[in-house]
């Protein structure tokens, strides 16, 4: 053989050049993103300093740590290949390849060396576990290649819900929490602060989408939550992507929640467009993990992401790895072949190499730097996630190592080569104190416990900008909603809801397929609010109140002694009832005088009585209904008016049979006495008195309340209205008889015109019966006229107990005013005249009706006469 190297052994800087190697008894594997993805077909970017240096010494603070604790892993030196992802998943996949290279067999049965003999082969290291990745797309796309080989792998920062899959991932574990139990936390966050109505925003890849998957799944299943929108970020954003992105999320203004899992650059682009937009303050961000706590994707937007609510595993700052790593140089740090790199980023200054000149406007690394002393310095969040899961695997190993070396100083045959899927039981199996003290297991699908921090972004006038922590999420949600500050330092949370909650009186009505909008309709008419969805009428007696929420008895009322609609009545009545008395009086003390005798004393006193019922009934048609006030009601209504009125007939009638008699024969009619006359009468109001009696005893009288009458469109206005039992049918039909008896009498009237005026009363009456008529005919179309209102009722018994009135006064004035006047005023008129004989009746009777004939004939002659007045 040559002095040359063994054909597949090189040199260490050559064969690795993305590798870190650092030897030891075991070695374990790590995935760190050392660089951001690269542009343009160049696999690798920038450096990250945080994400990537923070992360990877995190590792190697670690490893130290083990190799030096003599309690764990005694006499086992731990190594490490560390490969740098470059923050992309296929590149990632060819780095990791180094990890299997191991367990590869190759055929070398051909290779030769120089002088022809076989060379020696120097395997690379076993690699017993890896961890990592960071992103979840870079985790799932080497999980696929370390399954196959039965490699455990433990990430500290892959979230994805998918690796949950048992079935897919059985090799992969993770010490934070997967995106599933995040999602539940902000679904937690998003009911708390009341909202129902959020849109989602997503960076395309599987961190992104899955989170956004999850939280939806969850909002699904929980309830009360709807998705207004769910936009995704592209891999690779044209221009104006970002523009069109909040075009799309102001589609649905009242969504101001928006659910963001993406990546830190597009989170800043968001919130930069937002503002370009002018729309500060108008979304209120719910961040993941992928935002928690950073400051780069707020930087020079903290007005847009002020009141933003974001979260973060819970984390604690590791003391010991601030010292460490502060205290790292190039002199200390030659392991990390990365660490140059990181050097002049952190202090923006150029390292001398051999043939490289430096840029004069460059500054020249001295080498004298010192971390946080000449450049800000923050420990990365996930660094104690790192430092969990070397511990996790290095506490397998030791366990592993106790039960299958038991006494064994370092590697026992047993655990060379160490078996995969038996480390991976141990793994499932470790439960110890973190590096931040709190517990670090695994459930069964590899997935740590869920315990996060809940931030929010605040700008205030007293303090500096940053995040504070308003709770806590373990398995349910402890957040201080006094300690939240919004846009302003407001302190009233805003509004994300599709539909405001509707008023009082108004029912949601849904809209289809979208559970937390609906539209709010009014109660209207006589409904009320019955429930969240429905409204109902409120039952006949009563009224919805004010807001609608519940019904509310319908006031009663009834015509009150002392309303304008009484008084006018009232006072009619008892001017009526005033003069007849008088008559009456008048009557009885000048009883034998020729005036009252010639007026008829029987029948005008039931006249009179007739005309004082009509008065008395006004009283009774205000009086509060009662069962006496309403059976008097129906016995007296039509009694006055039929008693009058048949009075007035039976005169009226026996006028006319006298003079009819007169003009045939000399012998008088029959039933023309006094007697007769009472009997005539007293029959025809007997008619009415059965007819009232017979209405008692099918349908006795009794009050009822009429909701009906006063129901007007506005149920404010709605009232009950207390009264008889006395239809508007029934009323007719009770004074139909008397109607009756006054259209007769009318008739009487009429043909008795002709009848001279010093032989009877047959003119007065007529006159009386024509007025009579003619006030009845104003009352029909007033009273079943009158317009449904709140006064109906008292017009209606104004307007009856006025027409009645006035009919009365009418009778009255016209048949015994002017008898009473005569009486009292000119009593020497009140004297006995030639008392006439039914031979003189005939007489008369026979010359008015020649005259009558005489006057017929002499104007078809076309002649007219003038008597002259022999009385001259």
């Amino acid at each position: 053989m040559t002095s040359h190297p063994p054909l597949l052994s090189l040199d260490h800087q050559h064969s690795h050049p993305h590798s870190i190697k650092i030897p030891g008894d075991i070695t374990l594997g790590g995935l760190f993103p050392v660089h951001a993805r690269g542009h343009a077909g160049v696999p690798c970017g920038e450096i990250k300093k945080e994400k990537g240096i923070h992360r990877l010494e995190a590792m190697m603070y670690a490893l130290d740590q083990i190799n030096s604790d003599p309690e764990l892993l005694p006499n086992i030196t731990l190594g490490a290949r560390i490969l740098d992802t470059c923050s992309r998943d296929t590149y990632a996949l060819e780095q990791s390849l180094t990890f299997v290279q191991a367990l590869i067999q190759k055929d070398t049965s051909d290779i030769r060396c120089s002088n022809g003999e076989q060379p020696i082969i120097r395997k690379p290291e076993r690699v017993v576990g890896v961890i990592g990745a960071s992103g979840s797309s870079v985790s799932i796309m080497v999980a696929n290649v370390l399954r196959l080989f039965e490699i455990p792998q433990i990430s500290y920062a892959s979230t994805a819900p998918e690796l949950s899959d048992n079935n897919r991932y059985d090799f992969f574990s993770r010490v934070v929490p997967p995106d599933s139990y995040q999602a539940q936390a902000m679904v937690d966050i998003v009911k708390a602060l009341g909202w129902n109505y959020v849109s989602t925003l997503a960076s395309e890849g599987n961190y992104g989408e899955s989170g956004v998957d999850a939280f939806v799944q969850i909002s699904r299943e929980a309830g009360g939550l709807c998705i207004a929108q769910s936009l995704k970020i592209p891999r690779e954003p044209k221009p104006g992507e970002f523009d069109k992105i909040i075009k799309r999320l102001m589609e649905t203004p009242n969504a101001r929640g928006v659910i963001i899992f993406a990546h830190e650059d597009d989170i800043k682009q968001v919130l930069e467009a937002a503002k370009k937009s002018n729309l500060t303050g108008q979304f209120k961000f719910v961040g993941s993990d992928s935002w928690g706590a950073k400051s780069s994707p707020i930087l020079d937007q903290e007005e847009v992401a002020e009141g933003a609510v974001t979260i973060l595993p819970k984390r604690a700052s590791i003391d010991g790895f601030d010292q460490y790593f502060t205290t790292r140089s190039l002199e200390n740090n030659r392991r990390n072949i990365w660490f140059a790199e990181f050097w002049e980023d952190d202090f923006r200054c150029k390292l001398t190499r051999p043939g490289i000149k430096i840029d004069p406007e460059k500054k020249k690394c001295t080498g004298e730097e010192r971390i946080s002393r000449d450049s800000h310095y923050e420990q990365e969040g996930k660094v104690q996630f790192v430092i969990d899961a070397v511990y996790a695997m290095a506490h397998a190993l030791h366990n592993m190592h106790q039960d299958l070396c038991p006494g064994a100083m370092g590697v026992c045959d047993k655990m060379d080569p160490v078996e995969g899927r038996l480390l991976l039981s141990y793994i499932h199996s470790v439960n110890f104190n973190g590096s931040a003290g709190t517990a670090v297991l695994f459930n069964e699908n590899g997935d740590a416990p869920g315990r996060y921090d809940i931030f929010q972004y605040q700008m205030t006038n007293t303090t500096n900008p940053g995040y504070r922590v308003i709770g806590q999420w373990t398995n349910n949600l402890r957040l201080n909603v006094e300690e939240m500050q919004w846009t302003g330092g407001s302190r009233q949370i805003p509004d994300s809801v599709c539909s405001f909650p509707c008023r009082s009186g108004e029912r949601k009505k849904m809209v289809k397929g979208v559970p937390c909008c609906w539209h709010c309709e009014l109660c209207d008419g006589y409904q009320f609010q019955a429930d969240e969805f429905n409204c109902e009428m409120c039952p006949f007696d009563m009224r919805p109140t004010l807001n609608r929420t519940a019904c509310r008895p319908t006031p009663i009322i009834k015509l009150e002694w002392h309303s304008p609609w009484a008084v006018i009545p009232l006072f009619l009545a008892i001017l009526g009832i005033l003069a007849t008395l008088s008559v009456i009086i008048t009557f009885i003390r000048f009883n034998d005088t020729p005036i009252v005798r010639a007026a008829g004393r029987e029948l005008s006193y039931v006249l009179l009585t007739g005309i004082f019922l009509i008065y008395f009934i006004t009283f009774l048609m205000i009086a509060e209904p009662g069962t006496v006030v309403c059976a008097f009601r129906r016995l007296l209504l039509g009694l006055g008016m039929c008693i009058t009125y048949s009075a007035m007939l039976t005169k009226t009638n026996r006028i006319y049979r006298i003079f009819e008699q007169g003009k045939k024969s000399v012998t008088p009619p029959k039933f023309i006495s006094p007697t007769s006359q009472l009997m005539i009468t007293f029959i025809l109001i007997s008619v009415q008195v059965v007819g009232v009696f017979i209405w008692f005893g099918v349908m006795p009288p009794h009050t009822i309340v009429d909701y009906d009458e006063q129901r007007p469109p506005n149920p404010e206005l709605a009232r009950g209205i207390l009264k008889c039992d006395i239809a508007d049918l029934s009323l007719i039909c009770c004074l139909s008889y008397s109607i009756l008896l006054m259209v007769t009498c009318t008739v009487y009237a009429v043909k008795s015109r002709g009848v001279p005026e010093t032989f009877n009363e047959a003119k007065p009456i007529g006159f009386t019966m024509y007025t009579t008529c003619i006030v009845w005919l104003a009352f029909v179309p007033i009273f079943f006229g009158t317009a449904q209102s709140t006064e109906k009722m008292f017009i209606q018994t104004t307007t009856l107990t006025v027409s009645m009135s006035l009919s009365a006064s009418v009778s009255l004035g016209m048949l015994y005013i002017p008898k009473v006047y005569v009486i009292i005023f000119h009593p020497e008129q009140n004297v006995q005249k030639r008392k006439r004989s039914f031979k003189a009746v005939v007489q008369a009777a026979t010359m008015s009706s020649r005259l009558s004939q005489k006057s017929i004939s002499d104007k078809q002659n076309g002649e007219t006469k003038i008597e002259p007045d022999r009385t001259q």
